[in-house]
Parts: structure tokens; sequence; C-alpha cells
């Protein structure tokens, strides 16, 4: 098999070593699924190369994208890599500001977008853009031209002896991509990527799959991010076809439809199946109310080989013929792993979709580290719930005085683009990385993750809290949907909670309880008394500084859109801490506390 030393390689690779298949890549159009063969990947990736030498990109220029993600991403991705452009993909979720500040301070020359929706947010941009040399769209765009023209345009140029001459002159270390992190505060950072970072990583990873060119992956996750980017290029090196979910609304739907083999996910959207699950179990009535209830309790309890005895094996049996076929059927019956990344998974929900006959394998790791530093996996002693899995190969972690997780690997970066100074600040003169995540290795060499080192504070008594872990434990609960922890320089930690609404409506529908808002709904005494009891519960397995002394609930969902959160869906707390100062000064200013 033809060895893989930069990105692009994987498309001969796979016209060589895969039977032909049509479905290469596939993504749905109109209610239809458009598919593409190795074949016209390669043909559109060419003449896409072509079109961008025409128009007069050069080696190391950057050209940008900004789509969900789709088969054309692919096909301009492997075009833009192999005329010798750096790809700077940016999400299609970020602020106005984010825009200009990334496309200005990137220089890009070519700009991708997917439509309309996309293009209107910079639109206003485009015409200060120094250097800005032509904007494309995927889709029918008013004042846009068409990538069929693109693709055209290098059918009418065709180079293959100055692409060829290009793609040789590459070399493993060489960018290939510059990928601006969301952050939380301050502008972005374009975290540089060579094509060797990417290509150990997905290497590294290869083995997880328990599936060969047969296999079929579900995406739905943003290309922009290299998590997402990283298992597809992974899926690509092994043959397996990649289909594209409509959005994120309509993945249940498509895992129906196609029935994948493996998912990568984030843990928010197994927290929505889970909870929509539960929902329909609380629906039911008598007998099969009780079993199904039954089952979802063996299934909390689970452990890994048979752990828990003949018994509780037994017990396991008859909930999967019940209760938990009937889920693997909700998500198109054939999926052998779901990978979970991009924050925390809570470890009751490992163990009861373990439980269930869905291995769910959750990793770690930054875009800083292209990005995976440890995953579980199907081998022996590779996995363990609640931590994210054995070190990935060649990847060494050091758990600093501090707790601090550094990291060396052949995934490290190349540092962020134009800031020396950041660089010089994220890995240090030893060339550790600092991730600024806490943690610890366990006896058995899984790593766990137990904190943010930037996001602990210190309570007036001097006691150190942790508020993700918090977070995460409180999360467990179905009637949270999230919370923020806060107390720095405060007697005591406390929460602004935004709850589950699909979950506390289905609870008040049950309990009689009125309400027509969801204003109305966390008003309720009634509903206070209740997240009052469901608190104390998860309480009671915390440290005395880290419980839950005071909270406040909201009546409004926090999301990408609206702000409180970051495109890999993490809190941006200072955002919401100013957002919601009122009330979290009233969590400390109450006469009962």
């Amino acid at each position: 098999m033809r060895d893989v030393t930069r990105i692009f390689d994987i498309l001969p690779r796979y016209a060589e070593s895969f039977k032909p298949k049509e479905d290469v890549l596939a993504g749905k159009d109109n209610g239809k699924w458009i598919k593409y063969s190795i074949g016209q990947y390669i043909s559109h990736a060419d003449n896409i190369s072509f079109g961008l030498l025409k128009l007069g990109i050069r080696a190391g220029d950057n050209v940008a994208t900004i789509s969900g993600s789709r088969p054309e991403w692919n096909l301009v991705d492997m075009g833009i890599q192999q005329a010798g452009a750096i790809h700077v993909p940016i999400y299609p979720t970020i602020s106005e500001s984010d825009y200009k500040y990334i496309l200005e301070h990137a220089e890009v020359k070519v700009i991708f977008v997917s439509g309309r929706d996309t293009y209107r947010k910079i639109e206003h941009l485009v015409s200060d853009l120094k250097g800005l040399i032509a904007v494309y769209a995927f889709k029918e765009t008013e004042g846009v031209k068409h990538l069929d023209e693109l693709i055209l345009l290098g059918k009418e140029n065709v180079q293959t002896a100055r692409i060829d001459e290009i793609k040789d002159s590459i070399k493993p270390d060489d960018l290939a991509t510059i990928i601006y992190t969301s952050g939380t505060t301050g502008n972005p950072k374009g975290v540089m990527l060579s094509h060797y970072n990417i290509i150990s990583n997905f290497k590294a990873v290869q083995n997880i799959p328990p599936i060969g060119e047969e296999g079929r992956a579900l995406s739905y996750l943003p290309l922009c991010h290299i998590y997402e980017r990283m298992l597809v290029y992974m899926y690509q090196y092994l043959g397996i076809s990649v289909y594209y979910a409509e959005n994120p609304a309509t993945v249940g739907d498509n895992l129906r439809e196609i029935k994948p083999d493996i998912l990568s996910t984030v843990p928010r959207l197994l927290e929505k199946v889970y909870d929509r699950i539960i929902n329909s179990g609380r629906k039911l009535t008598g007998v099969k109310k009780m079993i199904f209830f039954w089952a979802v309790n063996v299934g909390m309890h689970y452990e890994l080989n048979g752990a828990k005895g003949l018994y509780y094996e037994m017990r396991l049996k008859v909930a999967r013929k019940l209760v938990f076929s009937k889920w693997q059927v909700a998500l198109g019956g054939n999926l052998k792993v779901i990978v979970s990344g991009g924050a925390a998974l809570q470890p009751r929900l490992a163990r009861v979709f373990w439980a269930a006959g869905i291995p769910v394998l959750e990793g770690y790791g930054l875009t800083e580290t292209s990005p995976v530093i440890s995953v579980n996996n199907f081998e022996k002693g590779g996995v363990k719930f609640g931590t994210v899995g054995p070190l990935v190969k060649d990847t060494i972690v050091r758990i600093a005085a501090d707790h601090e997780i550094l990291c060396k690997g052949p995934g490290l970066m190349q540092g962020y683009y134009k800031e020396p100074e950041l660089t010089a600040a994220a890995i240090d003169s030893e060339g550790w990385f600092h991730t600024g995540d806490l943690g610890q290795m366990e006896p058995e060499g899984q790593l766990k993750i137990t904190g943010r080192k930037k996001e602990i504070f210190k309570t007036s008594f001097g006691k150190y809290v942790s508020p993700e872990m918090i977070e995460n434990k409180l999360k467990e609960s179905a009637f949270i949907d999230a919370l923020m922890v806060v107390g720095e320089n405060q007697k005591f930690a406390a929460a602004i909670i935004v709850p589950d609404f699909n979950h506390l409506r289905a609870w008040c529908e049950i309990k009689k309880v009125p309400y027509t808002s969801n204003k109305e709904i966390v008003a309720l005494e009634r509903i206070k008394k209740r997240f009052h009891k469901e608190i104390h519960k998860y309480n009671k397995s915390l440290g005395a500084a880290e419980q839950i002394k005071s909270f406040e609930l909201l009546d409004s969902e926090w999301t990408v859109d609206s702000g409180e959160l970051t495109a890999t869906l993490k809190l941006r707390r200072s955002l919401i801490y100013e957002r919601y100062k009122p009330t979290i000064e009233k969590l400390f200013n109450r006469q009962d506390d």
C-alpha cells in the first residue's frame, strides 16, 4: 500500500488500495444523497487545484473556507493543499469581529463559503480585504461565483505537470493548515499544523474502528475543527465511506437512514439522545414503564468484561432484549462504536450506552495537538469509565506539580501563526506543551481529566474549587442542561442553571403542574424545591467547599448563536458572567445565605 506522508497522498492511496464504490463521500441536497466516487473526488480536487493556479494562487498563500460539513469541503481541502496553499477553515458560526480578525490576520487570497447564509456574514468585509482574489460558494448565491465555475476554470487550464511539481516539493513537515481556535476570551489564535502533525494523529488512532472499507461513517461535527477533520482523513485512509448529516437536527433521521457503523460526537448529543429516550420511557404505562426503567437502572451499573458477575450478566441480557435493542434501532441498528470528544463525558452515559450494546470511546486532545492525546480503545485495558483512555502512540504526558497536563508528541503544533510570544508561553523551553487542563494518570495507564487550570477559583476561606468538575457532576441530573459554577472570593460555591426544558416540561405534565412559558416554569416554587432536592443529592458526593449552596434557574438555553457557548460548545465564562452579573450577585447577597 502507498505510504501517506502528505495529506493529499490519501487520494491516490484510496484509488489503488480499495474496491471501487460510488459513496467515498456523500452529502444530502434537496432530499437526495449526492455521492462521489474516488475518481470523481480526485478529478474535482485536481480541477480545483488547476483553477486556483489560474487565479494566481501560489505556494504558501492562505485560502479560507467558511462552511458546514459537506463533500465539497473535502474537494476544496484537497485542491488547496495540492496547489501548495494553506487551508484556513473558519467556523460558520463565529462573531463578525472574529471573521474580520481572522480574514485580515491570515491575509486570505480566496474564500469559499457554503451559501447565502454564510456569505451575508462577511459580505460587507470583503471589499476591505487586501489581496483577496475571489469568493466562491458551494450553493447558488447571488453575487458570488459558484464552485462549479472554478472547477470549469481548472478544466480549461490543466497544469498536471505543474501540480505534480508542487506536490513533489511539499515535505511532511510543511504547513498544511492554520486553524483559528474559537477561544473564550481575546482574539482567536491561529494554530499551525503540518501534514506530519495530522497524519501521525490519524495513523495513531487507525486501529480503533472495528470496520474496514465496507464500513460507513456518519459525520455531523464541523470539519473546520481538527477533531472531525482528522477523523474524516482517517476514514478515507481506511477506505470507510463518509456520509455528512444534513444538519445537527437531522442526525437521528440520518442515522436510521444510512445505518452507519461509526459516529463521532460530542457529549452534548449523547445527552440529548439519552434524554429523548428517557422521556419516551416516561410516557409508557404499567408493566412496560416498569421494565423500561428497570433496564435503565441495570445499564447504569454496567461494568466491563462481566465484572459484575453472572447474575448481573443474566439481567443485562434480558434488558438488552426487551429494551436496549430498541435503542440500537433508534440509532440505526448498526453502530459498532461512537467516539466522543470535545468535552467531558458523564460516566453514567458511557455505562448505559455500553450496556445497550453501543460502545462509546471517550478521547481527549486539543487543536494544538492535532488533536488526540489519549483515547479509550478496544485493546486490553483500553477502556476505563471516567477516563479519556491510554495515550496514543509516541505521545508523552507529564503531570506538573500543580496537576497541569503537559504534552509532547508528533501531533504538537508548529506554533501560533504570527504569534511567537504566545507560542513561547504555550510550549516551554524543554518542548512541553502546557494544555491548561488538569489531570492525573490512573494506575492502569489511562489519563483522567480533573478540571481546567484557568477556571479554578479560590473561596474567601482559601479553598480551591474546580468549577468544571462540579458542573460535569451536576449535569448528570436529567433536570439540568447546562450550568456555570461561580464563587471567586465568596464564602461558598453557587451556580446559575439552565434547566433541561424538555425534561422539565415532561415532569410538569406527569405531576400536573400548570405552566405557560419557560419564564413562568422556573419561577414556580415547586420547581425551585425540586431543584433544591436535585442539588442536595449531588452535593453529597462533593467536598464541603465544592457543594452548591445557592443557585438561580435561567429561563433560556445557552447556544452558540446566543453567544454563551463557543463553536466547540464550551462555556464562554467571561461573557456569561457579565451577561448574568446581577443574577450572580444575587446568589451571594441573600439574607438566608
